[in-house]
């Protein structure tokens, strides 16, 4: 006979026959049924909405960026011209935190959040996110979309007369999320999974059970295809493949990325606290400190443009075009360049991600894919593999989401060749960032700002 199990010990990992039950019984329940379908109705007039948001985000940097230096008479932004237009942006982000409700969106240095969102706070959300977006802060449009997406439903719920409850309110803010995050990934794979992540479903058990289970699967992947590309030999499986040719994967590259996450994981940590205390300085004077970090963020573009010759746009802005320029060409960035963009790009996200609004995801992105590539020059390590692991590292730190930054980096490189060194890197660098010591007061004070507390 085996022993009676300790009190102390955690439940049985897995669905029981109870838990089943439970399930059926809330399928079937009318209530949670009417707010299913509601949520699915939700989806249209919220995905419209951010669609147009990002249409208007992207014209409006086009415009700012490109079209306004060409007919200044410049081919490219010259080195000064983040600093007028982020100072604008200072400006105006400052004066939305102290006047409007919600301070324009929470704090980005706090990472993500899905709740707390109501319809008063939209207009000071949008008007942050133009106001820093496309003029040049180093964030993403994902903290103000998810923000926009659960305002969206809500207000909708209220037009509608529909029931409120909390429970409703929760699941209508997490479907609004969703639908509007998905606008700017592509893909609704990824928003449902990021938004399971950022809600803390399962809580420290979810991760618990997620690591080993990533972990493993990476490895078991490794070693099929490994075996496979060996042995010329084939055991069936339900990809359809890709068009585009695949890079194959060396023991130095599954080996250099493990290093690559640690290494990641260490230089991400202290920015993020930095970042905080950022957080913190600005709540005591919201508008001439937001200013502050808008006009440090427009130095460092500057900056770097005047000591490359390149454009400060790669610096002043979230990263996304930059990451696709780095991925087609990345021969064209001289050692110097990456050295440059990694130091100035660092530090404009520390102050951005502490005093201006937006999400801290596509940032992260080019910086982990910028190392990526700057390392591909050690011994036994490739461009790819190097590019992959650096994004997902660089992801799984900023973001502590080790499932949504696979899933991400994964549709981002559209093969799945190089899916074991992004799981790879993704677990070690969420572990690594995790056994770090925490970010201290300075964590708990940008909590509270992003609740709204004194």
């Amino acid at each position: 006979m085996t022993e009676p199990r300790p009190r102390s010990d955690p439940p049985p990992i897995g669905t029981g026959p109870q838990e089943a039950l439970v399930l059926r019984d809330m399928l079937r329940n009318p209530g949670y049924l009417k707010v299913l379908a509601f949520c699915g109705l939700i989806g249209i007039p919220v995905s419209l909405a951010a669609f147009w948001f990002l249409v208007l985000l992207h014209e409006l940097e086009h415009t700012l960026w490109a079209d306004l230096p060409r007919a200044l008479g410049w081919d490219a932004p010259p080195w000064w011209w983040p600093l007028p237009l982020l100072l604008v942006a200072g400006t105006v982000v400052g004066l939305v935190v102290t006047h409007l409700p919600g301070g324009g969106g929470h704090v980005p240095a706090a990472g993500l959040h899905t709740v707390g969102t109501s319809p008063a706070v939209l207009p000071g959300v949008v008007i942050a996110a133009l106001a820093s977006l496309p003029l040049g802060a180093t964030l993403g449009p994902e903290a103000p979309l998810i923000a926009l997406g659960g305002g969206l439903a809500v207000l909708f719920r209220n037009l509608a007369q529909a029931p409120a409850t909390p429970q409703s309110t929760a699941l209508l803010g997490a479907a609004g999320a969703a639908a509007a995050i998905s606008a700017i990934f592509g893909n609704p794979l990824i928003a449902a999974v990021l938004l399971i992540e950022v809600a803390g479903v399962g809580g420290p058990q979810l991760f618990a059970v997620m690591l080993p289970s990533l972990l493993s699967s990476g490895i078991g992947y490794l070693v099929f295809t490994g075996l496979g590309r060996w042995t010329g030999l084939s055991t069936g499986d339900l990809s359809l493949g890709s068009a585009l040719p695949e890079a194959h994967l060396d023991v130095g590259d599954v080996l250099w990325a493990l290093a690559i996450a640690v290494v990641l994981a260490l230089v991400l940590h202290p920015v993020l606290t930095w970042a905080r205390a950022v957080a913190t300085y600005v709540t005591g004077r919201p508008l001439v400190r937001t200013v502050l970090c808008a006009l440090g963020a427009a130095a460092c573009a500057a900056l770097y443009a005047l000591i490359t010759g390149r454009s400060p746009a790669e610096v002043a802005s979230s990263g996304q075009a930059a990451t696709a320029a780095l991925a087609t060409d990345p021969h064209a960035w001289g050692i110097g360049a990456l050295l440059a963009v990694l130091l100035f790009k660092g530090v404009a996200y520390t102050l951005c991600l502490g005093g201006l609004r937006g999400g801290p995801v596509f940032p992260a992105l080019f910086l982990g894919a910028a190392a990526g590539v700057l390392l591909s020059s050690l011994p036994g390590l490739g461009v790819v593999p190097g590019f992959a692991a650096g994004m997902a590292a660089a992801l799984a730190a900023v973001m502590r989401l080790p499932v949504s930054s696979v899933v991400l980096v994964t549709l981002i490189l559209d093969t799945s060749a190089m899916m074991p060194v992004v799981i790879l890197a993704a677990v070690v660098s969420f572990v690594v960032s995790e056994l770090l010591p925490p970010h201290g007061h300075a964590e708990e004070k940008a909590e509270r700002a992003v609740a709204g507390a004194p």
